[in-house]
């Protein structure tokens, strides 16, 4: 079994995973993991998107190509913005040895998804994307529970004055699964926990403003080759849930003038992962050694082992410089319908006066949240970063300019 992806589409056999009826477990309490994957199952029923026809297409065009230069400018320009000199060489994992090679279950746990070029000093940032595939599957599966509507359209989600954590810089590109064409003009909403494993903008008894915290959550619209850069920290685990991030595509929707957007329906909600020996490495540095939630793996994650069933959902990574400490940069593409239309339940909602909730969905409910920390400084005090709150009606799930 191979450990690296090929230069050409890979993609999994559908399998049922045997052991998801042992990992059924509780994420936040009072979230019904099992609810949820029931959900993921039923979806998949209808959405089994194959892109692997789009390779040679995406390669005839030089989309693939394009990809790929545009991947090595972001990463050449994140590294220079902070101040890493090494030669391209180092970015080469070197906290990782052996164990990258060792995985426990399944053909995407048998691959390791850092990148593993050979470079010389001569070499160009492009190497690193050229011989890696740039077009996958990522399952459709549900929102889950912590979706917030509403929220800032923005690249940079780390908000740095109340979080700390590693930087993690990933470049989403978005493909329609009938054409193969690149798909602009839609808007990839993303969300994630943070490093202890805590969702903004969600009801929590002991913390009261977290509904107002906006970290970890913000929205980009694609570009002539439908793609979207995000700068954040690499999210945390919390209890049943391993490392992950939340993706949904609008087609439709409404940007404000104040920076937000809102979108009632989606084409495509995902979620994405990272490989387990990269998280355990990483998750040695703080803040993530304040989450004191128990680590669930990919392994033992009924959503990772429904998603990799049917696809991988692993996003390929490089260091950006010689230690992991120094940021992570990842990439991943995705397939579409973008005539697929289909309503998102949120959680709450960001309004003017701060976040609303919707009731029956987020939060904590049943008890307390994941942890309880936020690393790097106080807790949220409500106010939002980078321009206006958006108005409101007295409606929660409408917002009006």
């Amino acid at each position: 079994m191979e450990n690296n992806r090929s230069s050409t589409m890979h993609f999994l056999p559908l399998v049922v995973p045997a052991v998801l009826s042992s990992v059924l477990v509780t994420a936040h309490p009072g979230h019904d993991i099992k609810r949820e994957i029931e959900e993921l199952e039923k979806a998949h029923e209808y959405t089994r998107r194959d892109i692997s026809h789009c390779y040679s297409k995406l390669k005839a065009r030089g989309i693939h190509q394009q990809t790929a230069n545009r991947r090595a400018e972001i990463l050449k320009a994140e590294r220079e913005k902070r101040g890493i000199t090494a030669e391209p060489s180092l970015l080469k994992l070197r906290e990782l040895p052996q164990i990258l090679d060792a995985r426990d279950a399944g053909t995407v746990l048998n691959t390791s998804h850092l990148s593993s070029v050979t470079y010389s000093p001569s070499d160009g940032y492009g190497t690193v994307f050229t011989g890696n595939q740039s077009c996958i599957l990522v399952p459709e599966v549900t929102e889950g529970p912590y979706y917030v509507s509403g929220e800032y359209i923005r690249s940079d989600v780390r908000e740095t004055k109340i979080q700390s954590g590693i930087d993690l810089i990933i470049d989403i590109q978005v493909i329609d699964v009938s054409t193969c064409e690149a798909v602009p003009n839609v808007y990839v909403d993303f969300w994630h926990a943070n490093a202890t494993g805590v969702y903004s903008g969600v009801t929590d008894a002991s913390r009261p403003t977290n509904i107002n915290a906006t970290f970890g959550r913000g929205l980009q619209a694609t570009g002539p080759e439908g793609a979207v850069q995000f700068t954040t920290f690499y999210p945390g685990h919390y209890q049943g849930r391993t490392n992950h991030i939340h993706v949904a595509t609008h087609v439709g929707g409404t940007a404000f003038p104040n920076g937000t957007f809102l979108g009632t329906t989606v084409s495509h909600v995902g979620q994405l992962f990272f490989d387990t020996n990269l998280t355990t490495v990483l998750e040695r540095n703080t803040p993530y050694t304040l989450n004191t939630a128990p680590v669930t793996t990919n392994t033992q994650d009924g959503i990772f082992r429904q998603e990799a069933a049917l696809g991988d959902p692993v996003v390929e990574y490089s260091l950006l410089g010689s230690s992991i400490t120094q940021g992570l940069f990842a990439w991943i593409a995705f397939g579409i319908d973008p005539s697929n239309s289909k309503a998102i339940n949120a959680a709450a909602t960001l309004t003017s006066g701060g976040g609303v909730s919707n009731g029956g969905g987020g939060g904590f409910p049943g008890g307390p949240p994941p942890n309880g920390t936020f690393p790097g400084g106080p807790r949220p005090n409500g106010t939002f970063p980078g321009g206006p709150r958006p108005t409101s009606s007295a409606s929660s799930s409408t917002v009006v300019v």
